[in-house]
């Protein structure tokens, strides 16, 4: 994408055209965080916006998964509209800004990180009323009309994954005897499919932002598609994101039954803890075969980085988890 200098006028410029010529551009920093995609933190005279872009401007082919940028910004503003707590997504990327693909958004103020949200004091007010603010939120992300969402959202329900993580697996040619008998679970223990809803597709701690009220807006919506409503549920129940606190089941934070409750009374449904165990069963399978793909990637150098190493040894701690699951499941 050309040179410094050229990202940093491309920077100046498209700061001005959103906030006006009277609102220049002062700072900007990349910030951490966001592992696939680059994130920058812009400020001028009182005004500030995060820029969410592809490395380098410049969007990979699209994976199996992700729904691209522009397609994740159409998705935020939708969900925004119908009550949704995310950042509002103030201007998407157009090849005449010169920065590649992305969108810039507004900054909301709050904590990501785990650790601190679930063992700092001023998170204490937070902790308590969390559960039921995602419950509410999730029931609003899957109540939004699926007319006139972005064509690239794939639908994806709980056969289809364990049908596409299968094949993963087998490829790495490394047996595991625990994830042999969650794939021979899953499918012998399937529930009946439910008409497919908006799934955010990532929805756990690291990708909410939280102050010390709760719930300030959910982010990171590229893994966003089709299915089942009960999929988002789980996720934020998998062991691996309770961060060290697996008593509070939602998260680290809460329990299953506030959630629910709220979720149900905003979507009239019934849905039950007991329900949640099949994907919360497939959620850990899935993050267990993701950390095999991390180690992958380091052990034939694609990604050298520490971190990859660092997760692909979490795969043992899926199993444990996955153990754990299998003797409930069997109480």
């Amino acid at each position: 994408m050309g040179n410094n200098s050229d990202f940093e006028t491309g920077l100046r410029t498209l700061f001005t055209r959103v906030f006006g010529e009277s609102q220049p551009l002062e700072t900007f920093k990349r910030l951490s965080g966001g592992a696939s995609q680059e994130t920058w933190a812009l400020s001028g005279n009182g005004q500030s916006a995060i820029l969410r872009r592809a490395p380098g401007g410049t969007s990979m082919a699209r994976s199996s998964a992700a729904i691209g940028l522009p397609a994740e910004a159409k998705l935020i503003a939708a969900a925004g509209h119908t009550g949704v707590p995310v950042p509002t997504v103030l201007h998407v990327l157009s090849p005449d800004d010169g920065l590649g693909d992305g969108f810039l958004m507004s900054r909301v103020v709050g904590e990501t990180i785990a650790r601190p949200i679930l063992r700092n004091d001023e998170f204490a007010g937070a902790r308590a009323v969390l559960a039921g603010q995602c419950g509410a939120a999730l029931a609003d992300i899957h109540s939004l009309s699926l007319d006139g969402l972005p064509n690239e959202l794939q639908q994806s329900g709980g056969l289809e994954q364990i049908a596409q993580y299968e094949e993963i697996y087998r490829g790495f040619d490394v047996p595991r005897p625990v994830f042999e008998l969650a794939l021979q679970w899953l499918k012998a223990n399937a529930p009946e499919p439910l008409d497919a809803v908006l799934v955010h597709g990532d929805f756990r701690l690291g990708n909410l932002m939280i102050d010390e009220q709760g719930l300030v807006a959910v982010l990171d919506w590229e893994l966003a598609h089709l299915g089942d409503p009960r999929e988002d549920i789980a996720w934020l129940c998998v062991n691996s994101w309770r961060f060290g606190q697996s008593h509070n089941r939602v998260g680290g934070f809460g329990q299953i039954e506030d959630l629910l409750n709220a979720y149900n009374a905003k979507r009239a449904t019934n849905f039950t803890a007991k329900e949640i165990d099949w994907w919360e069963m497939l959620g850990t399978l899935k993050w267990g075969i993701m950390c095999m793909i991390m180690y992958e990637a380091f052990r034939s150098g694609a990604d050298p980085s520490v971190e990859r190493a660092a997760i692909g040894r979490r795969v043992s701690e899926t199993e444990i988890d996955l153990v754990n699951l299998l003797e409930t499941a069997h109480a």
